[in-house]
């Protein structure tokens, strides 16, 4: 297991609290270098296109005003308190489903408070560079958190080298039918894994984590990372696209878990059509109830890293499960602007992926698997 140093002038906890990057998983369709190929990412902003779909339809009525906004190159909470000072409102009032990565060219949902403001906002008022109102509606009632049914993403890919379309056309088919890894991303652990790097200090005792969002971000990171390396060693020991006696295994598209302490014919049957997907622990308080060689591999990552196990049980977290499994919806793949289906190595000047995913996952742990970038 390699371990980051944790960067400070005064002290290292990197023996008590080791840190798994994402660039140590392992990947289910190459081998541990990772893909072949090679490409530039987010070369410009629109090679990072986004676009959020709620899980429900604003009503076109109600206290909330709903707006759907483009934005390039700007962080989701920034544009929050942007609003809410244009309103006049606390931040408190400005709700919105999910985080979007700043660079890139993302359009998602904001909802505003208007029971505590006597008159009506102008939105053809509100500029911002790098902003746009596309759609402006009202609604009842808050826009709450992870309120998404899934996010579109367009992403392009420059200079393409050490692959082939048609490799890359092959690698698209084997995760339609396979699927990825359905890994945490880096965002998940801040620039630079900051967030574990804090969380470390923390749970240590060294440094107090005052605010409440400040909390939940290095929980959510370091849990993250648990859950990484228990489905990176889990793949390392059993394969990929394997059931194993003892598994926990979750309806798709639901939050729903059945043992299946033996896999029979019926279980492999419904894991093959995609129907379910066996699951890894999202540590917490409780005993993991996997069984069998799940269970002894579960525990083993645990142990090795019990002072992160601890520090999140010490927060009051209960065990759950997380899908191992991630299925792009639609996922395409077209090259040039559709001049050619069949390029070369050396003609391959971009590429543009299509594909969607369920609120709660990421599309690097798609592209990780098709190219390095």
């Amino acid at each position: 297991m390699n371990e980051k140093k944790l960067t400070d002038t005064e002290i290292d906890l990197s023996s008590e609290y080791p840190l798994i990057t994402v660039e140590e998983l392992c990947y289910a369709h190459s081998d541990q270098n990772g893909p072949q190929g090679k490409a530039k990412f987010k070369t410009e902003p629109a090679d990072f296109i986004v676009r959020e779909t709620l899980s429900f339809e604003p009503e076109g009525e109600g206290t909330h005003a709903y707006l759907y906004i483009e934005k390039t190159n700007t962080n989701t909470e920034w544009l929050a308190r942007q609003l809410a000072r244009f309103v006049g409102v606390e931040a408190k009032e400005i709700g919105y489903a999910g985080l979007k990565d700043r660079n890139g060219v993302t359009s998602q949902w904001f909802s505003i408070n208007l029971e505590i403001i006597d008159v009506p906002p102008i939105w053809d008022d509100f500029q911002l560079d790098g902003v746009k109102i596309l759609i402006n509606t009202l609604h009842r009632k808050k826009l709450k958190r992870g309120a998404i049914k899934h996010n579109s993403f367009e992403i392009t890919l420059r200079d393409i080298e050490n692959t082939s379309a048609e490799a890359l056309k092959n690698k698209i088919a084997l995760i339609q039918s396979t699927g990825v890894p359905n890994y945490f991303a880096q965002q998940r652990f801040g620039h630079g894994y900051g967030n574990l790097l804090r969380g470390a200090k923390w749970f240590k005792g060294i440094h107090k984590v005052k605010k409440r969002a400040d909390k939940s971000m290095i929980i959510s990171a370091a849990r993250s990372m648990l859950f990484n390396q228990m489905l990176s060693q889990r793949m390392l020991k059993f394969g990929w696209n394997t059931l194993i006696d003892g598994e926990i295994m979750m309806l798709a598209g639901t939050h729903s878990i059945f043992s299946a302490s033996v896999v029979d014919d019926e279980i492999r049957s419904r894991f093959v059509q995609g129907d379910i997907h066996p699951t890894i622990a999202l540590w917490g308080r409780g005993r993991l109830n996997s069984e069998k060689e799940v269970l002894s591999m579960e525990q083993k990552v645990a142990d090795s890293l019990s002072n992160w196990c601890d520090g999140l049980e010490h927060q009051g977290l209960k065990q759950e499960r997380r899908a191992a499994r991630l299925f792009p919806d639609n996922i395409t793949i077209t090259f040039n602007d559709n001049k050619s289906d069949s390029l070369s190595e050396e003609s391959i000047e971009k590429a543009v992926l299509s594909f969607s995913l369920p609120t709660g996952t990421y599309a690097t742990a798609v592209l990780r698997e098709i190219i390095q970038f």
